[in-house]
């Protein structure tokens, strides 16, 4: 396994957790919560719902408006599905070529939600996304500075823990009654409260976290 790979990934996970709560982390964590209402919203096309709108907030919180659909497919997939992309964003950043493809999916996401934003904090973040993958994608293919891939491994690494520590914070520590697990414990008829699929969805995050690492540490280094 290359040193270099390792020290690249080591770096970002300490310069996240260094820089947590700083404005510079900021912008990252709110790309987290659009990816988390942005699965809510793709649960909710999935199981032949239609959504109305999603929201994000200057205060990293969120919401998606759907109609329809199946809930208990769509509630859990907003943190499970912010910790999957997160892993796909550290796959993708293993090969160039997959690192632009992941990029341009990025690009397509932002263009979509900023038609269907329902306030202009939204709007405002895509388009400074926009802009900034924009320019990262334009100094790859015309000069030498080559860090997309770096940037889109950034994503994923930043991704991943804050979607751990979002659930830790939201479903276990604090318990926010309005929260996706409380509202999921309501409809399920499993006898399990909100703490507990708090637990187990954090579980699995933490799990998709470490495997994004480990796989894209053993791709790096094939």
């Amino acid at each position: 396994m290359s040193q270099r790979n390792k020290t690249t990934v080591g770096a970002f996970i300490f310069a996240i957790l260094a820089l947590w709560r700083t404005p510079v982390l900021t912008p990252f964590k709110l790309i987290t919560v659009f990816l988390h209402e942005a699965s809510h919203a793709i649960a909710c096309i999935l199981t032949c719902g239609k959504v109305e709108g999603i929201k994000v907030d200057a205060n990293e919180g969120g919401a998606t408006i759907t109609r329809g659909g199946l809930p208990w497919i769509i509630l859990p997939a907003g943190y499970l599905g912010s910790s999957f992309w997160g892993m796909v964003l550290v796959l993708a950043s293993t090969d160039l070529l997959s690192a632009r493809i992941a990029a341009a999916c990025l690009v397509a996401a932002l263009i979509v939600v900023l038609c269907i934003a329902k306030n202009w904090f939204l709007r405002g973040l895509c388009i400074g996304f926009l802009i900034f993958l924009g320019v990262i994608w334009a100094l790859q293919e015309t000069t030498k500075v080559k860090i997309l891939r770096y940037v889109i491994l950034f994503m994923g690494v930043m991704n991943s823990m804050f979607s751990v520590y979002d659930i830790y914070d939201d479903l276990i520590s604090r318990r926010v009654h309005s929260s996706d697990a409380e509202k999921f414990a309501e409809i399920c008829p499993c006898p399990c409260n909100g703490l507990m699929w708090g637990i187990l969805w954090g579980m699995i995050s933490f799990a998709l976290l470490c495997a994004s690492v480990y796989l894209g540490l053993v791709i790096l280094a094939s």
